[in-house]
């Protein structure tokens, strides 16, 4: 088989029966794991970037430390025995006031890059659990993902195209800055000659992490939609959630919540909009809407409620002049069968035409 023949789709998620786009439970599950979409790239260029700013801000102070430290041992070298504790204590104290800066400022830029992915910080062990399952080496697999696949390609542009930055970035500054360096030297101004050459690589590394930063925003979209590749669904995948969820007596007890709360909110607009109250009369309550402006259309479940409920719909239907109109079997068969916002079955039309009648012979009295 040659490569012309190699199809780059057997590598995508919908060859593995996985074409549903992830729901909001599968990617909130996923980042509880610790699994988010991110870029190594924008990690390893805010590391930098902030690193050599930190340098460049602290460079008189760690040329000052190391100037003293190579004093401190060249003067005792010939009459002293350098492998004493207390001197190793102090190369300790001189390494860690010198290094200990640029430590904390990569690690506090490496959270942040984090954070900034995350959209907020995230706490699990679960990337770092052993998985024995990946302990076989998937050779396969591996060489489909990293050679056949857009994410292979890009990578390899990505990495070709940061080399050829580097490499031309040098280059620019170097051959601009050569002659000056070269005439300090012959000049005999050599500590001259070593700040131009430090400013010179300072100007380097503080392009190359710009560049780097660049590269890193195409490089987080990219690995954001393999992430959402990664997370896709199979068909029984999504069935078998959606019955999960529904099972589920926690998220059941919060979506009742929130349809409460819902009715709640909507009830005194839709009972005030409705055309009658039928009631129990004191346990149930039943709030029916009419719209004659469709053609072939039914009266619609406005408002419903028991108890403490019915008796609200009832006060709002009086405030607003709505007709209450008492038939228990009928409430009890309305509240019981017929969820909010649907439409009355057919199985209902003779009782309710019976009620819109009381109404209309209500509004001729009137």
């Amino acid at each position: 088989m040659s490569f012309d023949e190699i199809d780059l789709q057997w590598f995508s998620a919908e060859d593995e029966g996985r074409t549903e786009e992830p729901s909001e439970y599968k990617i909130r599950k996923a980042r509880e794991e610790g699994r988010v979409a991110k870029s190594q790239e924008l990690s390893g260029a805010l590391v930098m970037f902030f690193t050599v700013i930190a340098l460049i801000v602290s460079s008189r102070f760690l040329f000052r430390n190391f100037a003293e430290i190579m004093t401190f041992y060249f003067k005792r070298c010939t009459e002293q025995d350098l492998f004493q504790k207390r001197f190793f204590g102090v190369f300790l104290i001189y390494l860690a006031k010198m290094v200990l800066p640029m430590a904390g400022t990569g690690v506090f830029a490496g959270v942040v890059a984090n954070i900034i992915q995350n959209r907020g910080f995230i706490f699990s062990t679960k990337p770092i659990e052993p998985q024995f399952s990946k302990i076989t080496p998937r050779i396969g697999q591996y060489l489909k993902k990293t050679l056949f696949s857009f994410e292979g390609g890009f990578n390899v542009v990505k990495s070709l195209f940061k080399v050829a930055a580097v490499a031309i970035t040098a280059f620019v500054i170097i051959s601009s800055s050569l002659p000056a360096v070269l005439e300090l030297l012959r000049a005999q101004s050599v500590p001259s000659a070593v700040g131009r050459i430090a400013w010179m690589a300072a100007k380097i590394l503080v392009i190359c992490a710009i560049i780097f930063l660049v590269i890193s925003v195409p490089d987080y979209y990219v690995q954001r939609k393999q992430y959402i590749e990664s997370l896709k669904m199979t068909k029984q995948e999504v069935k078998q959630e959606y019955k999960e969820m529904e099972g589920d007596p926690e998220v059941k007890s919060h979506l009742e919540q929130a349809q409460r709360q819902l009715l709640q909110r909507n009830m005194p607009k839709q009972v005030a909009k409705s055309d009658v109250v039928i009631t129990n009369p004191t346990h149930f309550a039943v709030a029916l809407y009419y719209d004659r402006t469709i053609p072939d259309g039914a009266p619609q479940v406005m408002a419903k409620g028991a108890d403490n409920m019915a008796f609200k719909i009832r006060e709002i239907a009086k405030e607003n002049e709505v007709p209450i109109i008492e038939d228990r079997p009928l409430a009890r068969s309305l509240y019981a069968e017929i969820e909010v916002g649907d439409i009355i079955p057919s199985t209902y039309f003779n009782a309710i035409a019976i009620i819109y009648a009381q109404i209309d012979s209500i509004n001729r009295k009137k």
